[in-house]
């Protein structure tokens, strides 16, 4: 009669602790709430940046920027473009505004290495939870704008590698650009660089808005926490020009 209590109770144990473990188990997995990815830009001669990235709001754009930062694309690029009181834009490999990424940025093997871009994630082309607003510190994608061409859904998708940061709240971009994330610790380093001078502040004058000393991106890093973003989406790029020509 012992015998079978002891075993009774043993089969107790056994099956509570079965249940515990299966409970943490999909605390693990579900109840536990996954971190935001952390990029650290490194601007060589200013410091450290981090910037907290929202896939919530604009996934295949994280993607695409994670994609691009852990694959050393932006090592040594420049900010080409600085306006006090809006932004700082860089991330252009040409270093004047006119360079787009190319396949072989974000993947190892390609059958033709083209140049690419992404769909805009924001509400004007139909991608309706990007509700980040563009308040100083956000960073957000740079694209064409072909409207006056009578080609808005192709500017739209334009962007590629370039980004800006907003240096103050701007609302007249909210929902016409992908923003998606904010700078979390070095905002005095992204306002230190939005006043370097620049060539020219006249408008369409060449070298306006350009630094005279273009501040470099050492490196941009970011920390995923286990968690693959996977490769982006993409698009063939607008060529305006080719059709014009």
């Amino acid at each position: 009669m012992k015998t079978k209590t002891i075993i009774t109770i043993i089969a107790i144990i056994l099956v509570i602790a079965l249940i515990i473990g299966l409970c943490y188990g999909y605390y693990q997995k579900f109840g536990k709430e996954v971190q935001n990815p952390i990029a650290t830009m490194v601007v060589e001669g200013y410091g450290e940046v981090k910037i907290e990235l929202y896939p919530e709001f604009a996934p295949n754009t994280v993607a695409n920027f994670i994609r691009l930062a852990n694959r050393g694309f932006y090592d040594n690029l420049t900010f080409h473009r600085t306006i006090p009181d809006f932004m700082i834009q860089g991330g252009d490999k040409s270093g004047n505004g006119s360079g787009s990424p190319s396949l072989s940025d974000i993947k190892d093997e390609v059958a033709v290495n083209e140049e690419y871009s992404i769909k805009g994630e924001f509400i004007a082309n139909g991608f309706n939870k990007n509700t980040l607003r563009h308040t100083e510190g956000v960073i957000s994608m740079a694209r064409s704008d072909y409207s006056a061409y009578g080609y808005t859904q192709e500017g739209y998708n334009s962007a590629g590698s370039q980004f800006f940061i907003m240096t103050k709240d701007t609302s007249s971009l909210n929902g016409l650009y992908a923003a998606f994330g904010k700078v979390k610790e070095g905002i005095a380093i992204i306002h230190n660089i939005e006043n370097v001078e620049v060539v020219t502040r006249e408008t369409n004058a060449e070298g306006a808005d350009k630094p005279v000393n273009p501040p470099v991106i050492k490196s941009i890093r970011v920390e995923t926490f286990g968690v693959d973003y996977g490769i982006p989406e993409t698009v063939q790029p607008f060529n305006l020009s080719k059709l014009f020509n």
